[in-house]
């Protein structure tokens, strides 16, 4: 996207939902993922968030108000670093609160349309596998320690890994990945 191409209609909808039922549009069922293989399950997405991102295609938008899979793989580079984030607080700290992150915001301004796909490939591939040792270190009596986002929804340390994983593989689709 150029400055003058038409922006993305922010997302404002609270997936929190994704915690209760089904995604309709992936099948994805969060809560019925095992909160130890997150990590692993992570591992196994990355090479194909990598993959993805060497396509030739990578810059292109499939509509003009669609995101690229460069911009797709941007957010998803980044949503790696604030669920590693928000999950160290949950482990550090008793419920703690969660700083607002508005990811239109952030892909408007760091720019994720202008980025060098290559180098946004090794950036999640690097915070990918960051997340996936804090979900492998968490400790069998920790899952149910809790944080809250700014929003007000809670989660635990198990549903906020359940809720993370539906957006990494949520986009994966998007991207016909």
């Amino acid at each position: 996207m150029t400055s003058d191409a038409p922006q993305i209609e922010p997302d404002d909808k609270d997936w929190t939902w994704v915690l209760r039922e089904r995604c309709p549009e992936r099948g994805f069922a969060a809560a019925d993922v095992d909160p130890r293989e997150i990590g692993p399950t992570v591992r196994d997405l990355v090479p194909r968030w990598v993959s993805a991102l060497h396509r030739e295609d990578a810059r292109v938008r499939p509509a003009p108000t669609t995101w690229s899979t460069l911009e797709y793989g941007a957010h998803v580079r980044d949503v790696f670093g604030v669920f590693d984030e928000r999950l160290a607080l949950m482990l550090d700290h008793d419920d703690p609160p969660f700083a607002n992150w508005d990811q239109d915001a952030t892909a408007l301004a760091e720019r994720y349309d202008l980025q060098d796909p290559v180098v946004v490939a090794e950036q999640l591939a690097d915070a990918g596998e960051g997340i996936a040792d804090r979900f492998d270190a968490v400790p069998d009596d920790a899952w149910e320690r809790t944080g809250k986002r700014s929003n007000g929804s809670e989660f635990t340390v198990r549903t906020l890994g359940q809720y993370f994983l539906h957006d990494v593989v949520h986009h994966l689709h998007d991207v016909g990945a």
